[in-house]
């Protein structure tokens, strides 16, 4: 039997997504069977692999890294899920979008009382004028929202799409939310 090869993304969120997802527990163990987990924060993948089945993406597109990191990953996969409320709608990230980008940076390194006040120009990837979700920029095929989603909606858009079903989320209430 083939695997479906099946990615998982971190763009600009807090990690309650991925921790959602290993909240399926036991359930993991059933999905290993189908899913060749080719990339993700979870495991050691250093390049975004070509000829992925399915991405789940979490986060809000902030960054110029983000960016190049979303429209590389929509070229490579098939079909792509955005997964819980940043990914959705820009969420908790997007709050920086009424005072701006250079606004926020110049409030966490040029602020009054740090020692070495100076916006790095290594290691925090450039700001895009605003935070966008994921559907702003790349076309996404499904989206599950929720900060985070329940474990039990993510293991059953999985188990859905790997049995060759549409995924009914319509009514998020059966689960729990």
């Amino acid at each position: 039997m083939n695997k479906v090869r099946m990615a998982t993304v971190w763009l600009d969120g807090c990690s309650g997504c991925h921790m959602s997802f290993l909240d399926i527990d036991e359930r993991l163990l059933a999905l290993a069977d189908k899913i060749d987990l080719v990339y993700s924060p979870l495991v050691d993948y250093k390049e975004f692999p070509p000829d992925v089945d399915l991405t789940l993406v979490e986060g809000a597109v902030s960054s110029e890294e983000d960016l190049e990191k979303i429209q590389r990953v929509r070229q490579r996969t098939n079909l792509l899920i955005a997964l819980g409320d940043c990914a959705v709608n820009g969420n908790v990230p997007s709050m920086r979008n009424a005072v701006g980008a250079q606004a926020v940076l110049e409030r966490a390194y040029l602020e009054e009382g740090l020692l070495d006040r100076a916006i790095p120009q290594r290691g925090v990837p450039p700001l895009l004028p605003t935070v966008l979700p994921v559907h702003v920029v790349v076309p996404v095929d499904l989206f599950v929202p929720g900060c985070p989603p329940p474990a039990d909606a993510i293991y059953y858009v999985l188990t859905q799409l790997l049995e060759g079903k549409e995924p009914d989320l319509s009514s998020m209430t059966r689960f729990g939310k």
